[in-house]
C-alpha cells in the first residue's frame, strides 16, 4: 500500500525540520548564548556526515565478511548489507550507535580545533577564520575519493531494511523526530541552569566575567566542543536520512548561512524561538518544491529562485520590524 503524497509530504517536512532544529540549536548555544560567530559550521555538519558515509560500511564489511576493495564497490556492498539488515536489525542498531558515538566524538575534536581562534580572535576575524574552516571538509571530501566517493559520493547502509518499504521513509521521519525532541529538551536544561547564565554574561561582557575569576577560553572551548558534538549528529542523521554522502552537498549555503537566518528570525539566545523559526523556513522551501510545477510560469523568474527571495524577504522584514527575532531573548531573573 502506498502512501499518500501529501503523507509523504508531511514525512518529509518533519524529518528535515528535525535535522535542522538539532543544528540550528548547536549553533544558537555557540552564537545566542555564548556569543562566537561559528560561520564554520558545515565543519562539523560536514563531519557527522562523513563518518555516517565510511564507518558503517567498515563495521559491517568486518560483521559479515565482506571485503570492500575500492569506493567504486560501495553500492554492490551496500545493497547486501541492507539484505543482511533486513533479516538482523540488531546489528543495523548497534552500528548506528557505535557510528553515533564516533561521529560526535569527531564532532568534539572539530569543535575544540575551532577553539583556538576563538580564544585569539574577535569579531569580524574570528568570523573569516572560522568561515574558512568551515570549507575545509568540503574541499576534502571532494579532493580525498577514498573518504566519501569525492564528486560521486557514497551511499549509506539503510538503518530500516527491516520496515517494509513502503512505511520506511515515514518511521525514518519519526526517528529524527524522536532524535530532535531529545535534543532540545538537553540544550533546553542546559541554557536554563547556571551555565546559561554564565554563557549570556561572557556574550555581553566578557571581561567582568573575567575579573570575577572565570576562564571564558576554557568556557568558549567546551562551548564548541558540545556544539560540535551536536552538529555532527545533525550531519550524521542527515546522511542516514538521504542514505548517501556527496561532499559538493556539504556547502556554506545549507549547512551555515541558513541555520544563521533561522535563527536570527526566530530569535537568538531563545530556544523555542529557534524552532519558530525552523519551522517556518522549512515549510516555506518545501511547500515551494511541492507545488514547483504549479507556480511555474506564474513568476517572472525561473521557480528555483523563489524560496531564496521568499526566505530572504522575511528575514529583512523581521530585522526590520523585530530585529531581536520572533521570539526575542528573555531577560534573566
Amino acid at each position: 500500500m502506498m502512501l499518500e503524497p501529501w503523507i509523504i509530504f508531511l514525512a518529509d517536512l518533519v524529518a528535515i525540520f528535525s535535522i535542522y532544529l538539532i543544528i540550528n540549536l548547536s549553533l544558537n548555544l555557540e552564537f545566542g548564548f555564548a556569543g562566537i560567530p561559528n560561520f564554520g559550521k558545515v565543519l562539523a555538519v560536514g563531519a557527522g556526515a562523513f563518518v555516517m558515509g565510511m564507518l558503517p560500511i567498515g563495521l559491517y564489511g568486518v560483521m559479515f565478511g565482506m571485503t570492500q576493495h575500492s569506493i567504486h564497490d560501495n553500492l554492490e556492498m551496500t545493497q547486501l548489507i541492507n539484505e543482511r539488515l533486513a533479516v538482523h536489525p540488531e546489528l543495523g542498531f548497534l552500528v548506528f550507535g557505535i557510528t553515533i558515538s564516533v561521529a560526535m566524538a569527531v564532532g568534539m575534536l572539530l569543535g575544540l580545533l575551532s577553539s583556538y581562534p576563538a580564544i585569539r580572535l574577535r569579531g569580524d576575524y574570528l568570523a573569516i577564520v572560522l568561515l574558512a574552516f568551515g570549507e575545509m571538509i568540503r574541499i576534502v571530501g571532494i579532493n580525498q575519493e577514498e573518504l566519501v566517493g569525492g564528486t560521486l559520493g557514497v551511499r549509506v547502509p539503510d538503518l530500516l531494511s527491516f520496515v517494509p518499504e513502503e512505511y520506511r521513509f515515514l518511521m525514518f521521519s519519526v526517528l529524527l523526530l524522536g532524535f530532535a525532541g531529545m535534543v532540545y529538551f538537553a540544550v533546553s536544561k542546559f541554557t536554563g541552569s547556571p551555565v546559561g547564565r554564565l554563557l549570556r554574561a561572557m556574550r555581553d561582557d566578557e571581561t567582568a566575567v573575567q575579573a570575577l575569576g572565570r576562564d571564558t577560553t576554557k568556557i568558549k572551548m567546551k562551548v564548541l566542543m558540545v556544539a560540535g558534538m551536536i552538529a555532527a549528529l545533525g550531519g550524521l542523521l542527515y546522511a542516514s536520512y538521504v542514505e548517501g554522502v556527496v561532499a559538493f552537498g556539504y556547502n556554506r549555503l545549507n549547512w551555515t548561512f541558513l541555520p544563521f537566518v533561522m535563527i536570527l528570525v526566530g530569535g537568538l539566545a531563545n530556544n523555542k524561538g529557534v524552532l519558530v523559526g525552523t519551522i517556518i523556513f522549512v515549510a516555506i522551501r518545501k511547500l515551494v518544491i511541492y507545488f514547483n510545477d504549479g507556480l511555474d510560469g506564474l513568476i517572472p523568474f525561473d521557480i528555483i529562485w523563489l524560496d531564496y527571495l521568499l526566505l530572504g524577504g522575511i528575514m529583512l522584514v523581521v530585522l526590520m520590524f523585530r530585529p531581536k527575532g520572533l521570539m526575542p531573548e528573555k531577560p534573566n531573573t
